[in-house]
């Protein structure tokens, strides 16, 4: 994790951009802890708190934008051929799929805050054949708002932030499980509550 933050504080905005698209694209980069890390140093003065917080959303809306191209025009066939090397599997894929056809577009939204979702939802609205400007309205709204609330959170706790970011990645990390057993659970009573041969 530490190269993250030699390369931010080396290579500065383009560093940012970089490493967060990869992240949104799921290799294994801490993003929260990256945009906390970032607001630090806003704080400092080390970077421009508007030329972050652009970086921020670009980077977030390439990532996330890639991972719906791959998904509009490979499919899920990649997802499953190269999952291993983005840490997915086919329970989170399935667990992802039955989310998004549920709560749709505003999976785009929030699957920001829960671990393993964000770029799953993406390569899902693409596989899904869902159309782009759909997709960015609800998608790139939610690289906004998630850039933001991260960033705004490095730049209040300040020295702090190493300690802090490892507690929100934590605490993510359990909500994200809860989050997701919770519409699995809801998913199995609607389906079990359904009666056949009547409507939904």
């Amino acid at each position: 994790m530490e190269f993250v933050f030699q390369w931010v504080s080396t290579y500065g905005y383009g560093a940012l951009f970089l490493l967060l698209m990869l992240g949104i694209v799921g290799l294994p980069i801490p993003d929260e802890t990256l945009l906390v890390f970032c607001g630090y140093l806003v704080s400092r003065g080390t970077l421009n708190p508007a030329s972050t917080f652009v970086t921020a959303v670009l980077g977030s809306c390439c990532g996330i934008s890639l991972s719906y191209s791959i998904g509009r025009t490979l499919g899920l066939g990649v997802v499953h051929r190269f999952g291993r090397y983005l840490h997915l599997n086919q329970e989170r894929l399935d667990t992802v799929h039955r989310w998004f056809d549920h709560s749709g577009h505003w999976a785009l939204f929030g699957g920001y805050y829960i671990a393993g979702v964000r770029h799953l939802t993406a390569l899902i609205a693409g596989a899904s054949r869902l159309s782009f400007g759909t997709f960015a309205l609800f998608a790139w709204s939610g690289a906004m708002c998630w850039a933001a609330a991260f960033l705004t959170l490095g730049y209040f706790i300040g020295e702090d932030w190493r300690r802090i970011a490892e507690l929100v990645h934590r605490d993510l990390h359990y909500a994200s499980i809860v989050v997701i057993a919770a519409v699995f659970l809801y998913l199995l009573v609607r389906k079990a509550r359904a009666v056949p041969g009547k409507p939904r």
